[in-house]
């Protein structure tokens, strides 16, 4: 079972789940954008998944996004935004 990280944030409209990768540039440019922004969050790092929960993260990331590239984030559980996409992340913010 994952075990995601959770950020606090003063928006918490919407339901946001990161899943990225450690050492990706653009996945820490989106978590310091929701931080920037006051967006709660909860995310996972993909490549720190440990045995079956790896493959259960690389499982969930391809039924949101089949390129299974990072980022990936998935709000309020129907919408998906892939990679760093600073317009709609600033949309979830402003809504």
């Amino acid at each position: 079972m994952l075990k995601p990280i959770h950020v606090e944030g003063i928006h918490t409209k919407h339901s946001v789940f990161l899943y990225t990768l450690s050492t990706c540039g653009w996945c820490r440019k989106t978590k310091a954008l929701l931080q920037e922004l006051g967006v709660a969050y909860d995310y996972v790092d993909v490549d720190q998944q440990e045995g079956s929960n790896r493959e259960l993260a690389k499982q969930e990331v391809l039924k949101w996004n089949p390129a299974c590239s990072f980022p990936t984030i998935v709000v309020d559980g129907k919408d998906c935004v892939v990679g760093f996409q600073e317009d709609k992340i600033r949309e979830l913010a402003a809504e």
